[in-house]
This record gives structure tokens, C-alpha cells and sequence, in this order.
């Protein structure tokens, strides 16, 4: 069995085709234990199995999507005793129906529905059609502590409102982007999606208010951001217009912090291009696009922004070594 990486990327597949019918299960089975941890694949019996996964990893997060023909996932108790590390498995259901089972609840998801669960406890799913998921695997110990999260496992988060369609729809990005994602670029995503899940989570519990509703609107604003970071059109309406809120509520959200949102998203920005001109892949590249990839749209005021926040200009930036550069920027914008 091989499990393949792709081009351009450190992402990895398998796929049943061109398998023998009877061999497809077992290497499956393998292919999913070594991507995205130790469970046990079985048939239903009455076809030949088939699917395939590709997948990746955006910092410490793993994103996967998989394709397959009926069939279960068993998680035993034995098999989560042995795990080392405390991981929380997000799946979103883009295709059928799957029916996840633990801490004895259970959930149906539908497409358009996603779900959290816990591999260092035993699980089941049962996928009784084809299916296509998009699995991401978070460390539990890279999320807040501040709710009690296992009753919060195992229940159904849609992608139709809230900031669990925030969520939602951030998932799918990210493992689109993955292939061509800078290694800086992959560590905010991973932050982002690991804050969106919590968030979800918070939602979900309605304990919006033990971190106080405005905090957590602040947060959701940063991640909104953070996702669209490459959008020249990013601004405070169509952030109000995206999360469904009131332009005041923004405001009010980033009260608190001296530079607004219109300075969040330019400090946002130039952080972003700092990141890709300090990035030894991306040194081929000319600095226009690199501002360009960070959402500037006009490069006489990307030129006088990045000098006032780190003294120099970015082609002086890019060829000095980093620690000389870091020790040149200034605190905050003017």
C-alpha cells in the first residue's frame, strides 16, 4: 500500500482504484489509520468497497477529505487508552448521511451539518451510503479551557448560521488553500480554525456570555478577517455584511483597541507580507504581488504604510537578516 504525497505540497492520498475488490477494505483501513489515527474500517457486506482521501496539514492542524462507499468506523476503548495525544475531530458532512456515536449520545449529520467528537474515547460512525466528509484533527490542548467541553461533543453544528457557518465555511477554504499555503499562512489558519471550532462550541453551549459577548464578537471579527486577509474589497461593511451584525456592534466590538478595525486589518496585512518577505520560498516573488496576495490594491500606499511600521521599505526588509529587521520595527502605526 501507498499512501502518496501530492505535487506542490506536503499532502498525501490513496485510493482504492485499480485495487482488487477484496483488498480494498483492508488497505483502506491502513491508508486511515496512518492519516488520520487508529480506527477500524468495516464493511457492510454486501458491495465492494471504495474510496479515497487526500490530505494535508496546516500547522498543527490536519484537514483530509474523504470519498467512500458504505461502510462503519469503530474507535474501541482499548484503542483511545493508547493514544498519546488528545485530539478533537471535527467531520463536515458534504455528501450523505453519517450517524456518530458517543459518550453514549448520538447525532445524524446531513450535508451542510458538522459535528466534534473526542478520540481519546472510544466511537462509532456509521456511514450507511456514500459519503464525502471533510475530517480536520485539532489538539485538544490548543484550545481554551474556559467551558466544560465534553457535553459539547457529539451534537450537531450547522453550516446555516451563527459562527459555526463561519466555521464551516473556513474549513472548506483552508483545505482548498492548502496545497499552495506559505508555512506562515498555514500557522494563522491553523489559529483561526481551532478559535472558529471553539467559538462554535461556545455558541452552542450559550455561554456566549462567560467571555462577555463583546470579546467574543471581537474574536469573530479577527477570524472573518484573517480569512479574507487577500481581499482588496475587506472592510468594516462587508465584515458587518458577513457576520450578520450591525456596523455599531463592530465598532463597539474594537472599543477597546486604540487602532479600530480599518487598523487591525492594515496592521493584519502588513504582518502578512512581512511573513512572505521573510519566507525563503517566496523569494523569487516580486514584492507587488506579495502585497497584492495581502490585500493591497495600490502600491504607493503599501510602500508608505510598511515603511511607517517598520522603517524601512520591504525590498530593504526582505535582504536584511531577520533578527536585524525585527529589531527595526516600530511598535504600532502612526
Amino acid at each position: 500500500m501507498n499512501i502518496e504525497p501530492l505535487a506542490k505540497s506536503a499532502m498525501s492520498s490513496f485510493s482504492t482504484d485499480g485495487v482488487p475488490a477484496n483488498d480494498r477494505l483492508p488497505l483502506w483501513g491502513k491508508a486511515i489509520w496512518k492519516m488520520i489515527g487508529g480506527l477500524d474500517s468495516r464493511a457492510f457486506g454486501d458491495q465492494a468497497f471504495a474510496g479515497q482521501i487526500v490530505g494535508g496539514d496546516a500547522s498543527y492542524v490536519h484537514l483530509c477529505k474523504l470519498d467512500a462507499t458504505r461502510h462503519r468506523v469503530v474507535r474501541t476503548p482499548s484503542q483511545a487508552r493508547r493514544s498519546h495525544v488528545g485530539v478533537l475531530k471535527v467531520v463536515a458532512q458534504l455528501q450523505g448521511v453519517a450517524q456518530f456515536e458517543q459518550f453514549g449520545r448520538s447525532v445524524r449529520l446531513q450535508p451542510g451539518d458538522w459535528s466534534v467528537y473526542d478520540t481519546t474515547h472510544g466511537y462509532n460512525v456509521i456511514n450507511p451510503r456514500s459519503v464525502t466528509q471533510l475530517v480536520m484533527m485539532i489538539p485538544k490542548d490548543r484550545l481554551p479551557e474556559q467551558i466544560p467541553i465534553d457535553r459539547l461533543l457529539v451534537r450537531r453544528l450547522t453550516s446555516q448560521r451563527g459562527v459555526s457557518r463561519l466555521a464551516w465555511t473556513s474549513m472548506l477554504t483552508a483545505f482548498q488553500e492548502l496545497p499552495t499555503m506559505s508555512p506562515a499562512a498555514a500557522a494563522g489558519t491553523a489559529d483561526v480554525l481551532t478559535q472558529l471550532v471553539f467559538l462554535s462550541l461556545l455558541e452552542l453551549g450559550g455561554n456566549s456570555c462567560a467571555l462577555g459577548q463583546r470579546a467574543t464578537l471581537r474574536d469573530r471579527i479577527k477570524a472573518f478577517v484573517a480569512c479574507r486577509l487577500s481581499d482588496p474589497r475587506l472592510s468594516v461593511q462587508s465584515i458587518a455584511e458577513g457576520l450578520n451584525c450591525s456596523r455599531r456592534h463592530l465598532y463597539n466590538a474594537f472599543a477597546g483597541e486604540s487602532d479600530g478595525i480599518a487598523g487591525y486589518i492594515l496592521a493584519q496585512r502588513l504582518a502578512a507580507v512581512r511573513a512572505l518577505l521573510e519566507d525563503p520560498n517566496q523569494a523569487s516573488r516580486a514584492i507587488t504581488d506579495l502585497a497584492f496576495d495581502a490585500g493591497f490594491n495600490q502600491l504607493a500606499h503599501f510602500s508608505k504604510v510598511f515603511n511607517a511600521r517598520f522603517g524601512c521599505c520591504a525590498r530593504e526588509w526582505r535582504s536584511r537578516p531577520m533578527a536585524a529587521a525585527k529589531a527595526q520595527e516600530k511598535p504600532s502605526l502612526p
